[in-house]
């Protein structure tokens, strides 16, 4: 499993990508959506929702279980990939490339991960 070094990493298994305009994009890894199995189902907040660190934000419905996605930062949701809510079998395809949310105005961030840190966890995990 490779995981893009452009990108941050959270304990729970999101990642984050910052954009240039000061938001970031946050989506599923690919051991998060491997772990998980075929997704079915997505349930995204709308844009203009505040989200916190830590919280939920979200939840993926698998063929497998119900699992939360949690937010790696605090600030306002600016976008949501409306294609996973119809097509959530994207993020078993391109987990990367799968973004969930946008969340702008950010006031705080949990500590992330590089990939290579992340990689140290997940072979932990894996123990």
């Amino acid at each position: 499993m490779k995981n893009p070094t452009d990108l941050l990493y959270t304990k729970s298994h999101e990642w984050v990508k910052k954009l240039d305009d000061g938001t970031v994009k946050v989506g599923l890894t690919d051991y998060a959506q491997h772990e998980l199995g075929d997704l079915v189902f997505i349930n995204l907040p709308q844009e203009g929702d505040e989200v916190s660190v830590g919280e939920t934000f979200g939840d993926v419905e698998s063929v497998k279980a119900v699992s939360d996605v949690y937010s790696p930062v605090s600030g306002t949701v600016t976008a949501i990939n409306e294609e996973l809510l119809d097509h959530p079998e994207l993020v078993n395809k391109e987990a990367y490339e799968a973004w969930f949310i946008q969340v702008g105005e950010i006031s705080q961030e949990e500590e992330l991960l590089s990939a290579e840190a992340y990689e140290e966890l997940l072979a932990k995990e894996e123990a």
